[in-house]
């Protein structure tokens, strides 16, 4: 059965991308209006699939990264989602990067978990059959054992390039315990004072020396990555390594990328800055199913 990707503005040049490397998905790109664009004068965004009808039946893959406008990405991925209920698809919807994913628990009075609120509506309401998320924030957590969600990891593809271009014993952290969750290595831990401040703590490891590689899922203002370098270079780290999955916030990703002696960024959000490109991850992985 023939696959058929649709991919949100955010994710366009990735199914470009995609559409170069195999004939397995038919990408259905979304229309423009009348006007042959996508926002009407007051700012409003147009959503029209006319090939919604020849989708009844068929296997539907819904690309979409959360940034660099989550807002605006959410309320895009809605109306194609309610167009393709009207038309009695049941999609799939793969997220490079899932937005509003760090408020994935109660932390406060008077909060909701926004990452399982979103989930919960995209399977109940849009009957979404299956989630697939690369390096989710909420990865490791137990709400998310209740719904159809796949978490890919894009960290052995890091992992392996940064074997192949450094020689010699490399020393792999997790920057916080958030972290090691995820990826289930060890590392420093950090204390959260607020969105802008935090404080590392190094563990009782030598790193003296060593090549060291911190992986994170995400940097945002950059501000966890840029105190784990100087708790490492003040240990007496040789050379120190970035490898992150999500590069939200452009100058987040500048100042590591200028401090660290090298970044390693994937693709899964539009960044100048990423070399490591997911598209055959995301082939590979809709492939299996």
């Amino acid at each position: 059965m023939r696959n058929f990707l649709i991919p949100t503005s955010s994710v366009e040049y990735l199914a470009k991308s995609i559409l170069r490397k195999t004939e397995a998905f038919e990408i259905v790109f979304l229309d423009l209006n009348r006007d042959r664009k996508r926002y009407f004068p007051n700012g409003e965004i147009y959503i029209r699939i006319l090939k919604a009808n020849k989708l009844r039946g068929k296997r539907v893959i819904v690309l979409h990264s959360g940034a660099p406008r989550p807002n605006e990405g959410l309320v895009e991925l809605e109306l194609i989602l309610q167009i393709l209920k009207n038309y009695k698809v049941k999609p799939e919807v793969f997220f490079t990067y899932f937005p509003y994913g760090m408020q994935d628990k109660i932390f406060g009075g008077g909060e909701i978990n926004v990452a399982e609120n979103l989930v919960e509506k995209l399977v109940n309401y849009y009957k979404v059959r299956k989630i697939y998320v690369i390096d989710p924030h909420f990865g490791g957590r137990k709400w998310v054992k209740k719904y159809p969600i796949v978490s890919i990891s894009a960290v052995p593809l890091l992992i392996k390039k940064v074997k192949d271009d450094f020689a010699g014993n490399i020393l792999f952290l997790s920057p916080d315990k958030g972290g090691q969750r995820r990826t289930k290595i060890s590392g420093f831990k950090k204390e959260r004072r607020n969105s802008f401040s935090v404080k590392i703590f190094s563990p009782k490891i030598n790193l003296k020396g060593k090549i060291v590689a911190v992986i994170d899922d995400m940097v945002k203002t950059g501000g966890t990555l840029l105190k784990f370098y100087e708790v490492a270079k003040k240990e007496g780290a040789k050379k120190i390594i970035a490898l992150v999955t999500h590069g939200v916030i452009p100058s987040g990703v500048s100042k590591i990328k200028k401090k660290y002696s090298k970044l390693y960024l994937t693709n899964t959000i539009s960044q100048k800055e990423a070399d490591i490109d997911i598209t055959n991850l995301i082939f590979k992985t809709t492939s299996k199913i």
